[in-house]
């Protein structure tokens, strides 16, 4: 297979991945585990994983210095520990199909937070994309909630969501340096170490008094999906195709994700597509398409538009 197949067949691999995880999550919340004791399975099995697999891959590299193991900490804090417990307390309450199309905004957050924390220039078609993109989030948030999964707390979980996206984009900005400057293992394993620092505290709990026993075998599988093929293998794919593909590339593929979270939300009777969330999602998907338009005259973006990752 050529290089470019290898890589779009990565890209989409790690869409579907995503794009099944919310129908797939409401099966086990609330009724098997709780959100925080999933994120907690899920942090302490990624951080054992790429914990052996750096000391196999790269055993002498290490982070070095203040500023890096500070930035490390940081992308632990907002884009592992607080990123996922976020993104579970949001989606427990919330639509699969809401919550995937709020995911979508994030690289709208990555080119803000690029303006505020590396000084990088907002054109005039960006700050358009943000207010369209924004006009979009909102008209989620606020709407009634509709679907089989739909709750009284659903504009919280929206909330929620939104939080985690920007958490994501934040996190996006602080680990693109140490990606290119560390070998990716290295740095996973630190920052899902932090992570599991952050999450623990929250969900051992609930990982503790899970009555596991009660488990029908497709349960235990989803469990398992999160753990192996949302976390290790999605990262896994994710820095590897971020090698070779464009940022025009990864922002087909962010586009792609909500659109397989609803063709698998509806066929597995999870969620409704409706006319206004089809509006919802052409204001959403306008928005993150001006902010992903390069500028003329300005350098590439340093930051590439990665997948949405919970």
């Amino acid at each position: 297979m050529k290089n470019s197949l290898k890589v779009h067949a990565a890209l989409f691999v790690v869409a579907f991945i995503y794009a099944a995880n919310y129908s797939l999550s409401k099966d086990v919340m609330p009724d098997y585990m709780g959100p925080f004791g999933i994120v907690t399975l899920r942090i302490v099995g990624a951080a054992l994983f790429f914990a052996v697999a750096s000391r196999l891959a790269a055993p002498q590299d290490r982070l070095v210095g203040r500023a890096d193991n500070v930035r490390a900490i940081l992308c632990g804090i907002i884009g592992i520990g607080g990123n996922q417990l976020l993104f579970f307390s949001g989606l427990n309450y919330t639509t699969p199909i809401n919550a995937s199309l709020l995911q979508t905004i994030a690289p709208i957050v990555v080119v803000l937070a690029s303006a505020v924390l590396l000084g990088e220039k907002i054109t005039l078609t960006r700050v358009l994309g943000i207010g369209v993109g924004a006009a979009g989030a909102a008209s989620v948030i606020l709407s009634r909630a509709v679907g089989p999964h739909a709750g009284p707390n659903a504009t919280l979980g929206n909330f929620f969501i939104l939080a985690n996206a920007t958490a994501f984009g934040v996190y996006l900005v602080l680990v693109t340096p140490l990606m290119r400057k560390y070998h990716p293992f290295t740095v996973l394993a630190r920052i899902f170490l932090v992570g599991a620092f952050v999450a623990v505290p929250f969900g051992w709990r609930e990982a503790l008094t899970t009555n596991y026993s009660s488990f029908p075998l497709y349960i235990w599988a989803e469990i398992l999906y999160m753990i192996i093929c949302l976390t290790i293998l999605a990262y896994l794919l994710n820095n590897w195709a971020l090698k070779y593909a464009s940022p025009a590339l990864l922002g087909v593929y962010i586009y792609l994700q909500p659109i397989l979270a609803v063709i698998i939300a509806v066929s597995l009777g999870k969620d409704h597509f409706t006319l206004a969330r089809a509006g919802q999602a052409l204001l959403i998907f306008t928005g993150v398409w001006l902010v992903s338009r390069k500028p003329k005259v300005a350098p590439a973006d340093p930051v590439p538009l990665e997948a949405v990752q919970d």
